[in-house]
């Protein structure tokens, strides 16, 4: 079966037994196991793939068990826990995944119910598993957009880099979602606030504010309509709809495809950071050599625009920003950092990566 037909087959489960599932273990036992078998492609039956009832001391903490680790290569790769299907998930549900998280190998972990599934990683510090999902999947409403990044969670075709790589896009992305539903539902002040001054012109009293909530939450939602009737009427027709990207692309302009680069938003703050290094290094090398190479989970600084020879990362997508320093074996270690001034700090250090490859020279 194709990973999309095994999803629905998942999905179709889930729905006509969902209401006679009564406890955790019948959870585990109806949902989870096949899911993990079924659709992520893991032998739950062969413990050098899925440990169940994973047991990891930590601290003070003795014999507590985690529900489900999932092995790759001989390394534990994805941790797990479940709670009982309906019942809702929140952070507190997720006390041992934080404490297991930190002391294994382990850079995804899962909470679900069996219906619901929510992906954590540690894009806010390393090692520390992150307060909030980077990605969350409902089984019962497959949103298309998440299938690509499931897939990859597949025992054939298991690539924890590019996950971690695509983690913040794909965070960042699900909450300006759900914000843009909130508000296109029950529209806040400063929502409200953006369109009226844009169009109306007088004084923006509470009356107007009032006013203006009940129009925008009329227009937002005649808007939605208007979209979905408009698919609706090109599929009817045959005709191919334009998304919205398009409708506001010149017809004169040429498309080009989306690539990764298209997406690599370098900010004022990586360009200060890189112009804080150059001052550094000029010292040491001529200034002309020093390059930059902006990528969608990290900001390099390079030696004569060579990615091997790397001489620091800004690690500046995130909420707590880091500097990469390398060593003379190209091995990267990150140093949160929390104003770019503290860059200097690390001046000698970014003198020593330097003179490595002058002495490789």
């Amino acid at each position: 079966m194709e990973f999309v037909d095994r999803l629905n087959a998942m999905s179709a489960k889930v729905n006509q037994l969902a209401s006679t599932i009564q406890t955790e273990e019948a959870t585990k036992t109806a949902f989870v196991m096949p899911f993990i078998h079924t659709v992520l492609g893991y032998d739950v039956f062969d413990p050098s793939e899925v440990v169940p009832e994973y047991i990891c001391d930590v601290g003070t903490k003795k014999g507590e068990k985690i529900d489900y680790a999932i092995l790759k290569g001989g390394e534990i790769q994805i941790l797990i826990e479940t709670k009982k299907v309906g019942e809702p998930l929140n952070i507190n549900h997720a006390s041992q995944l934080f404490r297991y998280f930190h002391v294994t190998t382990a850079r995804i972990s899962i909470l679900t119910n069996g219906r619901l599934y929510k992906f954590f990683t540690d894009l806010d510090a390393p090692n520390k598993m992150d307060e909030k999902p980077f990605l969350e999947f409902d089984l019962l409403d497959i949103d298309e957009h998440v299938i690509p990044e499931l897939q990859k969670l597949t025992k054939s075709a298991f690539d924890v880099d590019s996950i971690i790589n695509a983690a913040g896009e794909l965070k960042y992305v699900g909450q300006i979602k759900r914000e843009m539903a909130s508000q296109f539902s029950q529209p806040d002040d400063d929502f409200v606030r953006l369109f009226a001054s844009r169009i109306y012109d007088g004084v923006i009293t509470q009356k107007v504010r009032d006013q203006f909530a009940v129009l925008t939450r009329k227009a937002a939602s005649q808007f939605l309509n208007d979209q979905i009737n408009d698919r609706l009427k090109s599929a009817l027709s045959g005709a191919p709809y334009p998304t919205p990207a398009e409708l506001i692309v010149s017809e004169t302009q040429t498309e080009t495809p989306d690539t990764p680069e298209d997406r690599v938003l370098t900010t004022m703050e990586e360009l200060e950071g890189f112009h804080i290094v150059k001052a550094i290094v000029r010292t040491v090398t001529d200034s002309k050599r020093i390059a930059h190479r902006d990528t969608q989970s990290y900001f390099g600084i390079l030696l004569d625009d060579n990615n091997r020879k790397p001489i620091a990362r800004l690690h500046f997508n995130r909420a707590q920003k880091y500097i990469g320093i390398f060593d003379s074996d190209k091995n990267e270690t990150r140093h949160p950092i929390n104003s770019l001034d503290e860059i200097y700090e690390f001046s000698d250090d970014l003198k020593k990566t330097i003179s490595f490859y002058q002495e490789q020279a």
